[in-house]
């Protein structure tokens, strides 16, 4: 009970925060006139909806939204189709879409016109970070070895899901790149789902898995996988707390394949202050911190002025790397 007043004295802190600065600057207040619809750019179950519907429920269960919230559904085109459907409703902050990195991805491919620059950036909600490992007999013990290996010109082969061009390609390229190795000689394997990946390389198939944490801990856990090497600012907690950062090793490779919201084109600034003192709300509350800490994620929340800075540098990151790794 003591931790749930002081979740809901946070959140009160929020809002009256916002609502004073934006009368000191003689802003005018939003707040929802109807039903907010999150849309979500893959299927029931996949990663955008089930982001989108902790999002539904947290909002109503703690009443940080006060209108109905429903989470519609748009899967396709690596959530282009999404994106489309939010580019329809110009202005009306009403509608707020869940994304990822194909967004950027998408459009640096070509396989999409819609970039982060035609939508309203609102938060990062959280990251999740990828890691490298290795079946537990590999020869390849640390992210020294695998340096030393990229560096030589030795045939390495890495597993990766679902899509050439992915944050876990893109995560192998930018460690290859790090240590000065040629990009485009990577052998990359792409598989359909991370299970599948992570089984060739305990399998003996392939050399080195790239995948985000959650998906490893368990064969982590038991023996089966070790990780060299985690793709994350800082060192992530529980599991691999004892694994070192590409940057610790020496190389600054930082790969996440984080959530975010945007909101339409077009918002005025006093709907994009209600979204960030909504967001700032829903990332402290304990229902959201105990889902991200048992995915292995991190919640590293960006509002929406720092979040436009962030998506850009990410941008600029990815066209650099895929430049090379999907050269014919």
């Amino acid at each position: 009970m003591k931790r749930l007043g002081q979740t809901v004295m946070q959140l009160s802190f929020v809002l009256a925060l916002v609502t004073s600065t934006l009368h000191a600057n003689g802003a005018e207040l939003w707040s929802p006139e109807r039903a907010i619809e999150i849309v979500a750019g893959s299927a029931a179950g996949g990663a955008q909806d089930r982001t989108a519907r902790a999002m539904q429920l947290i909002f109503k269960e703690r009443g940080i939204v006060k209108v109905p919230v429903s989470v519609i559904n748009k899967p396709g085109g690596g959530g282009t189709l999404s994106y489309a459907y939010l580019g329809q409703r110009s202005g009306d902050a009403h509608y707020i879409v869940v994304s990822s990195p194909a967004m950027l991805i998408n459009h640096i491919m070509g396989s999409s016109t819609i970039n982060h620059t035609d939508l309203t950036p609102l938060a990062l909600l959280f990251s999740e970070y990828i890691v490298i490992a290795v079946r537990d007999d590999s020869p390849i013990k640390s992210g020294a070895d695998l340096a030393q290996r990229l560096k030589a010109g030795a045939p390495v082969s890495a597993a990766v899901a679902t899509a050439r061009g992915g944050m876990q390609h893109v995560a192998v390229g930018l460690i290859a790149k790090a240590v000065g190795a040629d990009v485009r000689k990577l052998r990359v394997a792409v598989f359909n789902s991370g299970a599948e990946s992570i089984t060739a390389v305990m399998g003996g198939h392939i050399d080195i898995v790239a995948t985000a944490a959650a998906n490893a801990a368990a064969q982590v856990a038991n023996g089966r996988l070790r990780v060299i090497g985690v793709a994350a600012p800082k060192r992530l907690d529980g599991i691999y707390a004892g694994v070192p950062t590409w940057r610790e090793q020496g190389y600054d490779v930082v790969v996440s394949n984080w959530r975010s919201v945007f909101g339409p084109k077009g918002m005025t600034t006093a709907q994009v202050a209600w979204w960030d003192a909504t967001l700032a709300s829903l990332v402290q509350t304990p229902e959201w911190n105990d889902d991200i800490k048992q995915n292995d994620w991190v919640n590293n929340y960006m509002g929406s002025a720092a979040s436009r800075n962030y998506f850009a540098a990410q941008h600029d990151t990815l066209r650099g790397v895929l430049a090379d790794l999907l050269a014919k």
